[in-house]
């Protein structure tokens, strides 16, 4: 690494200056935090259902209003996992546009990414696929991306289940840029992300506490406040496992789905009409307790990460101190 910033193959690829990415988040990715992300030297990341169906806006105006705020760099991320054809045929017309708009990455999850690489390839937009271990991350990379989001055991939201150390060891010698996503709160674990041999990292939770996330402040303080035993998995927002704040929603009805709903959940010719029916009361949950805070099913994803956030700061005052806290 050079005195200056922080030269990684994640860099050098994207044309950022620190290898930081915001991690999609539904509900709380707002254009005015991605572009405050990209504007620091990270990198931003879309998330098309956050963008339209929380923020309000128009998903082509939203690209233009980050490029109105940010000259630089930002992404898109592609949930590409076969649901309803309509579902399916509006992601293609989405990536369409992120691809027209101009992003410099995309990144998916829960699919095939081929069709992804070919849509993007033209334009000469690299492709990352989400992975929480190397037989996902091989068939992505049969398919043709680029490098690898490799989620762990301390992640928010959806994560895997090893750690950060093991997770690279598993995927070290795939030869494609690997991203630490899980477990980055403070700028020690950044530091110790790179020494493991990560090319960057993905944050989200660090960045839910910031001044340009346009979320209930109840949220923002309950993760300042939470430490990492306070994280607890529940597979109750949309059947699959979840790392989400202990709240009080939480005491009240416990973590995990009861016995018919993981029966159906498993079913041969139930489990994909169940998942999409939790998957919709989901978005639907998340998107109100976000916006409303506390008393209305609180209910907040979140990653052990909490430990090391401990203030509510700019966006790119985050990006700024990790960056320093590296190169000096």
């Amino acid at each position: 690494m050079s005195d200056t910033n922080l030269d990684t193959s994640l860099t050098r690829l994207l044309g950022i200056q620190t290898p930081i990415i915001c991690g999609a988040m539904y509900p709380c990715s707002n254009p005015e935090l991605i572009a405050a992300v990209s504007e620091s030297g990270g990198i931003g990341i879309v998330q098309p259902m956050s963008m339209i169906y929380v923020h309000d806006h128009d998903l082509r105006e939203g690209f233009r209003l980050i490029k109105s705020l940010t000259k630089k760099p930002f992404g898109f991320n592609a949930i590409i996992q076969k649901t309803v054809k309509a579902y399916e045929d509006r992601m293609r017309a989405w990536i369409d546009i992120a691809i027209e708009e101009g992003v410099a990455l995309i990144i998916t999850a829960l699919g095939a990414p081929g069709w992804v690489v070919q849509r993007a390839k033209p334009a000469g937009v690299p492709v990352f696929h989400n992975t929480v271990n190397r037989m996902h991350a091989t068939k992505a990379l049969e398919q043709g991306v680029q490098g690898l989001i490799c989620v762990n055991n301390r992640a928010g939201g959806h994560l895997g289940a090893q750690s950060p150390q093991a997770l690279y060891d598993e995927l070290a010698d795939l030869g494609v840029p690997l991203v630490c996503a899980g477990g980055i709160g403070a700028p020690e674990d950044f530091r110790r992300a790179l020494e493991i041999g990560y090319a960057g990292v993905q944050m989200g939770t660090r960045f839910i506490a910031t001044a340009e996330c346009h979320v209930h402040d109840d949220y923002k303080a309950a993760i300042v406040k939470a430490k990492a035993t306070d994280i607890v998995v529940t597979d109750m927002l949309d059947g699959v496992d979840c790392a989400v704040i202990r709240t009080p929603y939480f005491e009240r009805a416990g973590t995990r789905a009861g016995f018919f709903s993981r029966w159906l959940l498993k079913g041969r010719f139930t489990k994909k009409a169940v998942r999409l029916l939790y998957a919709l009361r989901g978005i639907w949950t998340l998107k109100h307790a976000a916006r409303r805070g506390l008393g209305f099913r609180d209910v907040w994803q979140a990653g052990q990460s909490v430990e090391g956030v401990t203030d509510i700061v700019p966006a790119g005052d985050v990006v700024r101190l990790y960056h320093r806290h590296v190169v000096g």
